[in-house]
């Protein structure tokens, strides 16, 4: 019914998304919620499996409440998920009642070494194509000039 890696069981919808993944070690990366508060890591992360129930007001009558998947973005009116069934699903942060974390699958944010390597050159990409539109944008260039 479940696949089991080390301690972490996952259920059947994420077993695929894991191996996907490159089967991670869920182990390593599960939530440290008691002990020294420097040590402590919980919170939802990007790529953790994750079962959301919505609002059921907010359905069709023969729509299930629950969507599961793997968490790609988080913003302030919705959750990006890659749900079990392959499509990406935007979901507004109004309708939802309840996440439920199935397990990890990356380190917490501020030791995600990957991660922050991807924003800091995230930031270089985007800070260079500032310039470049700022560049080339019709009179950027006569900041220079007084009055």
């Amino acid at each position: 019914m479940a696949k089991k890696k080390q301690n972490t069981t996952l259920p059947d919808w994420a077993t695929q998304m894991w191996k996907d993944m490159g089967s991670p070690d869920l182990d390593e990366v599960a939530d440290v919620i008691n002990g020294d508060l420097l040590k402590r890591r919980h919170g939802l992360r990007r790529d953790d499996f994750v079962e959301i129930l919505m609002d059921a007001r907010a359905l069709r009558d023969d729509e299930d409440a629950w969507i599961r998947g793997r968490l790609l973005a988080s913003g302030k009116t919705s959750i990006e998920l890659l749900g079990e069934d392959g499509q990406t699903h935007f979901v507004a942060r109004d309708i939802i009642t309840r996440i439920v974390l199935t397990a990890h699958t990356r380190p917490a944010y501020i030791d995600d070494k990957d991660l922050l390597a991807f924003e800091r050159a995230d930031m270089k990409r985007r800070s260079s194509l500032h310039e470049k539109v700022e560049k080339e944008s019709k009179g950027s260039d006569d900041s220079h000039l007084w009055g």
